[in-house]
């Protein structure tokens, strides 16, 4: 019976130690996926506002006569 509750209690040990590893992974992939975003906002505004300047240069420049 002790032996039982022994291995038990192993068990238990080793499965707190994966909730705390488990946690602190997903801590840390949730910091990553909030700086991921976050780059592709600040790319998302890069474009747009590089889309807008050359549609303004683009705007500035002599038709095409055919």
């Amino acid at each position: 019976m002790q032996g039982e509750l022994n291995i038990l209690e192993n068990k238990l040990a080793q499965l707190v130690q994966l909730t705390k590893r488990m946690r602190a992974e997903n801590h840390q992939l949730r910091q990553d996926l909030a700086e991921a975003l976050s780059h592709a906002r600040q790319c998302d505004d890069k474009i747009e506002s590089a889309k807008s300047r050359l549609e303004r240069i683009l705007a500035k420049l002599p038709d095409e006569k055919s």
